[in-house]
């Protein structure tokens, strides 16, 4: 697809949610402005095709209420298709903020996502046609060795800047996950499989924060952190089941979360701004963890 095509879709879609109702008339009327109409209407029959297109290619359907002959994003009814769906919404909106900006281009810095763009829409390509894919992956672990994986994709989740593919590892027998940009020659193979009918992507990593994961049980997790950092825990909460308890000089905070590599990574970022009261193994661990980063600096 031309990136200009996208471009007006983008623009479509992110005017008409801005304005959450709208008549073809006041969108013509805004497309004339913009950097996309050049100076020209948008006429009926183009907007139909557009919506079309918009709605096949990005899943997003644009309404109308015939007693007004307002325009209107329909929101998506299920807790999953509305999480996509908002996350679309907000791509779109920063996309199409972005394509008009041509003036401060330099003064724009964005963060590159790796191998987005090149594997992850084949992988969505496989997933919408329930196909294996198969790729050369390239752990840390193993001195930069690849090998060769074969995997049923059931979902992909972005963390961190980084998109991973979620699915059941054909060998050995095991739901895994894989980074994108760990991943060379990727295809998709000619075998379907069927996507499990009580698996539920939101519920994969319900009890964990971030992309690790394991078989053990939640545990009742409560830190200790200090005011200013709690104000970064309520504007981005570490997980839905975070609580707060707000004393004069700390706060609180309970969560039921399963122990894991990120979660650890996560509370160690805040360093002394975050103590963990329990459970007694997430403790030990953190210490142990800073105590080895305290040798480091002192032999």
């Amino acid at each position: 697809m031309p990136r200009n095509t996208l471009n007006r879709y983008i623009w479509l879609v992110d005017t008409i949610a801005r304005y959450g109702h709208i008549t073809l008339k006041r969108l013509s009327e805004l497309w004339q402005r913009s950097s996309l109409g050049d100076g020209s209407p948008l006429p009926r029959r183009t907007f139909n095709n557009y919506r079309a297109a918009i709605e096949q290619l990005l899943g997003v359907t644009i309404a109308c209420n015939k007693s007004t002959f307002e325009y209107y994003i329909a929101q998506d009814d299920t807790e999953e298709g509305g999480r996509l769906q908002n996350w679309l919404m907000d791509s779109m909106s920063i996309s199409g903020m972005l394509t008009d900006s041509h003036d401060v281009a330099g003064r724009i810095v964005l963060e590159e996502v790796p191998s987005a763009r090149q594997h992850l829409p084949v992988i969505i390509e496989a997933m919408r046609h329930n196909r294996r894919i198969e790729f050369d992956y390239r752990t840390y672990t193993r001195a930069g060795k690849s090998h060769a994986v074969v995997v049923e994709p059931y979902f992909v989740k972005i963390f961190k800047q980084l998109w991973y593919v979620i699915g059941l590892n054909v060998k050995d027998k095991r739901i895994k996950t894989y980074a994108l940009d760990r991943m060379s020659d990727l295809h998709v193979r000619d075998e379907e499989f069927v996507l499990p009918p009580d698996f539920s992507p939101s519920g994969f990593f319900k009890d964990c924060f971030g992309i690790t994961t394991n078989q053990n049980a939640p545990k009742d997790i409560v830190l200790r952190v200090e005011p200013t950092q709690a104000k970064y825990f309520r504007a981005l909460p570490l997980h839905p089941s975070q609580t707060e308890v707000v004393h004069d000089n700390y706060s609180i905070f309970h969560y039921r979360m399963r122990l894991t590599y990120d979660l650890r990574e996560r509370l160690l970022s805040h360093g002394s701004n975050v103590e963990v009261l329990s459970p007694p193994e997430l403790k030990a661990q953190i210490v142990d963890e800073l105590r080895r980063a305290l040798t480091q600096y002192t032999g």
